[in-house]
């Protein structure tokens, strides 16, 4: 059932109105044809529980880090049933966030290394500050 103006599905969906137009721009998200005519909601766009579920995907790929443009590639893949390709772009994605959990540990070892330094002496500069200088 399509009931839901912008507002009720960009609440739905957890995000802005704008939001939901910018996907609607990108071709993302699907902006029905306003409806013309007495009686017919004063030509109020409505949306239904498939678009929320559309809003809801594209938030939660985002969260996983895909772009809008691997967002849409994953969008055109359902169509299509290219689950090879799909697995192909989550894999690629979990290896990006690897690469990035490394990164974060390798910098958060550090950071606790240059903690542990400062906490040693009570004169001088502090190792943490002298780290980040140029």
């Amino acid at each position: 059932m399509s009931d839901m103006t912008i507002a009720v599905l960009a609440r739905a969906g957890g995000v802005g109105v704008e939001t939901v137009r910018y996907y609607q721009r990108r071709g993302l998200m699907p902006e029905p044809p306003r409806p013309v005519g007495p009686g017919l909601g004063g030509g109020v766009r409505r949306y239904g529980e498939d678009e929320v579920r559309r809003l809801r995907f594209i938030k939660s790929a985002q969260t996983a880090g895909f772009t809008l443009e691997e967002i849409g590639e994953l969008i055109a893949l359902d169509v299509t049933d290219d689950r090879p390709r799909a697995r192909q772009m989550a894999q690629a994605r979990i290896a990006a966030l690897d690469a990035k959990i490394w990164e974060l540990k390798a910098a958060r070892a550090a950071l606790s290394r240059l903690a542990d330094a400062c906490s040693l002496g009570e004169q001088g500069p502090c190792p943490i500050i002298t780290a980040f200088e140029p």
